[in-house]
């Protein structure tokens, strides 16, 4: 559980070594020239058989002129026009089957494309929140062990002014090794936060945070094996900083069993770590992508192009299903994923989202 398991981890899913796109776009265009060059081919026949018909109709007439003697001939002549004629059904029949195919076969590959591109952005989809569920339950796991900390417990269990002092430079000295988190704050029971490990930055000791959900919910934990992951929000004891707030119960004897004595709250510094994630997602230049993480109510909660942070809602629509991708009217290719959770966080609801306008 250390600081180098922020949100900057090798991404999971890599793009195929040869481009699918560029393969369907090779096929099409042999595709098309197929196509040319079966019409190009039966348009020389056609040209061939007009000239043929056209000497048999010259024929006609010239034995015509030599009566009796040109019968002959003229019955040669006619067999020329109907072979030409064939000739040049047969050609319009080929034409006409050849373009029909190559014309299905285009749109069958059209179909295989986007299909393959589709999934290939519900799997970067499920990269994006899987990079995230795996760090954010490295924050679970270290507000429940800080927890446990010693001078965090005698703080929690006597607030006295040394006990204080001890437990912020303890706190300070995490924070100092974990660089994701913006600050930790120890509450008492009654929401007031009685230490803190940045007391220099946010001076926050003595403000209550009794209203805030995360607290709340804190307060109502059963044993120090649980926690809670708080939804991202601003927090304006924090300059309004983008965090995610994570809690776990402080006990006596920092024992899991033990009677809670306080809350330990650990802010984890969300906009630059997950800005990381979404903008380290592997989509083509010419995908023309947006990549957004959105939380269970499709607020985002994280962008590429940095728009839209926790003002935005984004209109999925889902038919009941946890991934896939599909088209709007206007040709945009929306793709999503729901969060798989890791280990024994279960993850909030969220979704990695990506979003390819035409």
């Amino acid at each position: 559980m250390s600081a180098a398991l922020g949100l900057k981890a090798k991404p999971i899913a890599t793009e195929p070594t040869e481009d699918d796109s560029d393969i369907s776009v090779l096929i099409n265009r042999l595709t098309a020239e197929v196509n040319q060059i079966a019409v190009d081919k039966t348009k020389s026949i056609q040209q061939i058989t007009n000239q043929m018909k056209m000497l048999a109709l010259n024929a006609l007439i010239e034995s015509s002129r030599a009566g009796a003697q040109g019968a002959g001939f003229a019955v040669v002549a006619q067999e020329v026009r109907g072979v030409g004629q064939q000739v040049e059904t047969i050609a319009r029949e080929l034409e006409t089957q050849l373009t029909k195919r190559t014309g299905d076969l285009v749109s069958s590959i059209e179909r295989m494309s986007q299909r393959s591109r589709g999934e290939r952005m519900v799997d970067l989809s499920l990269n994006a929140i899987e990079l995230i569920d795996r760090n954010l339950y490295e924050r679970t796991c270290d507000v429940r062990w800080w927890a446990t900390d010693s001078a965090v417990v005698d703080c929690a269990a006597e607030p006295s002014p040394a006990a204080v002092n001890h437990a912020s430079q303890r706190l300070g000295v995490i924070l100092g090794a974990y660089t994701v988190y913006l600050d930790l704050w120890l509450c008492d029971l009654d929401g007031n936060v009685i230490a803190n490990g940045r007391a220099d930055r946010f001076r926050v000791v003595g403000q209550n945070v009794a209203h805030t959900k995360w607290f709340r919910e804190a307060r109502s934990l059963r044993s120090g094996d649980d926690y809670v992951a708080g939804d991202v929000e601003n927090q304006p004891l924090l300059g309004n900083a983008q965090v995610a707030t994570y809690c776990a119960s402080v006990r006596a004897g920092g024992q899991a069993n033990g009677a809670p004595i306080g809350v330990l709250a650990i802010h984890f510094d969300w906009e630059p770590q997950a800005r990381a994630i979404v903008q380290g997602v592997r989509v083509g230049d010419n995908d023309k992508a947006r990549v957004l993480l959105v939380d269970s109510n499709f607020r985002v909660i994280a962008a590429s192009d940095g728009q839209g942070i926790l003002s935005e809602r984004v209109s999925l629509s889902l038919n009941g299903q946890r991934s896939g991708f599909y088209h709007e009217r206007n040709g945009t290719l929306v793709a999503f994923h729901a969060t798989p959770g890791y280990e024994t966080y279960r993850g909030l609801g969220w979704y990695g989202v990506i979003v390819c306008t035409a």
